[in-house]
């Protein structure tokens, strides 16, 4: 489809009355999202629902080293709620159903809100999530794990749109998504893993949304670690002044996550919204406007000039897929080991040229690297892409674009093979990346070396 029509068909989409309902999914469900994403013990948060039937249960689990229950509420009331045109992008306005304070006990984590709804004496389910942070930042960790809610926000289709187009209503790729709609999670298939093993194994992390960099910075103070860990694709431009920020005042940060701040998204609505036009940049309506630093498309976009390799050392435009989107399906999904005398390595045994990690595919899905140069049978980034003078690469493993995925992108490099590069460097603080999407399935296999490389980080950084 040529821009012209692409611009028509987004601006006719963009101003259609808000008034009309959208199909109710088939009956019988039960559906649901809070009007906060995180909060602290003291505040309240409400939860909106919709349901065929007229009460509902709630069980509310925090989700950490193992699953414990630490509220329950039967006979809530709930009926079927209306879903506007736009519920996509604007959001369901439902009313709350049910509102509660945190109580003081509960500790920082993720929690899982079961609602359960009763049908011809059958059990319908769905879920709802949110954070608790902590009431002390700093206190009880010097560990902070951010979750990538900004990215289960884009991917989420429910109510008409995501900010993809292949699996949108009427083939339309949206580019406003709401919070105040039922959320799918990527938690349960990354962040999760990442904390069994942590806090099964004597870590204590606190825990904090996407949009706490941009809305409560001054939590970053206590910590001495600042981690994210699998799909962290959509950052807004305050969340990287402060956490870049963070690292210049000599705070560490570790990027178990690949994609990695790929496109740079603005928050609207007090946080309730997020915006990014991706390829389609130039119907951006700050693309006329003449300043671009933030419009809303890949970061690493030279309208921007602010590649994300400045911040995580990597960047997608220098990696791409290993065994998906049909790139090396046949591949080792492990990472070649260049500097087995790097500290992030300490305790491996691993030699030049090993491989780890395999296994469980821990380079898979999408990958970060650096544009390299090699000397003497060593990788060295050429730092032209704007990865750190002091980033050292330590392993990486082949990736690549997919055919015609960089057509819209008018200065990138067309059909070259990447790489995911595990790597780090210091500037101020230390800054540690993975490179891949997929480093927490190391950890959920029980991968020793992936194991003990990520001790290695935590154990250094957050001293």
């Amino acid at each position: 489809m040529n821009s012209v029509c692409r611009f028509t068909l987004l601006t006719l989409l963009a101003t259609q009355p808000a008034f009309a309902e959208q199909q109710q999914p088939a009956s019988p469900f039960v559906l649901g999202y809070a009007n906060r994403l995180s909060c602290v013990a003291g505040e309240e948060i409400s939860f909106h629902l919709s349901s065929t039937a007229d009460s509902v249960r709630m069980v509310i689990e925090r989700q950490g080293g193992k699953n414990e229950t630490v509220f329950e509420k039967d006979a809530i009331k709930c009926s079927v709620q209306p879903i506007p045109d736009r519920a996509s992008s604007d959001g369901c306005n439902w009313p709350g159903a049910f509102a509660m304070t945190i109580p003081a006990e509960w500790k920082s984590g993720c929690y899982v809100a079961t609602l359960t709804a009763k049908h011809d004496g059958k059990d319908i389910r769905s879920t709802l999530q949110f954070v608790v942070r902590s009431a002390k930042p700093g206190q009880d960790t010097k560990i902070l794990l951010q979750l990538s809610t900004n990215t289960y926000n884009a991917y989420t289709n429910w109510g008409g749109h995501s900010l993809y187009s292949y699996h949108d209503r009427d083939g339309l790729q949206g580019h406003r998504v709401s919070f105040d709609r039922p959320l799918q999670s990527q938690y349960a298939n990354w962040e999760l893993p990442f904390v069994r093993w942590a806090e099964n194994n004597g870590y204590v992390l606190d825990y904090a949304v996407n949009s706490d960099l941009e809305f409560h910075p001054e939590i970053l103070k206590g910590y001495r670690l600042v981690l994210s860990v699998g799909h962290d694709e959509y950052w807004s431009a305050p969340m990287r002044d402060n956490l870049e920020k963070y690292i210049a005042d000599g705070g560490n940060v570790a990027f178990f996550s690949g994609n990695t701040c790929c496109w740079q998204v603005r928050s609207e609505d007090n946080g309730r919204a997020l915006t990014c036009w991706k390829q389609w940049y130039n119907v951006d309506p700050l693309f006329r406007q003449g300043d671009h630093k933030l419009l809303s498309t890949a970061w690493s976009h030279h309208l921007i000039g602010r590649p994300e390799n400045q911040l995580t050392g990597v960047g997608f435009l220098w990696g791409g897929y290993h065994k998906s989107h049909g790139q090396f399906m046949d591949g080792a999904a492990s990472f070649i080991v260049h500097r087995p005398d790097h500290w992030l390595l300490q305790g491996t045994e691993l030699k030049s040229g090993d491989r780890f990690g395999g296994k469980d595919t821990i380079v898979g899905y999408e990958c970060d690297g650096c544009q390299m140069t090699w000397k003497d049978g060593l990788p060295f980034p050429t730092h032209k892409d704007g990865t750190p003078k002091s980033f050292t690469i330590v392993g990486t493993c082949p990736a690549r674009w997919a055919p015609g995925d960089s057509l819209w992108y008018d200065r990138f490099p067309k059909d070259r093979v990447g790489a995911a590069v595990l790597g780090t460097y210091t500037q101020g603080g230390t800054v540690v990346t993975a490179g891949s999407t997929d480093w927490a399935h190391g950890l959920r296999g029980n991968d020793p070396t992936v194991i003990r490389i990520t001790k290695n980080v935590l154990d250094r950084l957050s001293k």
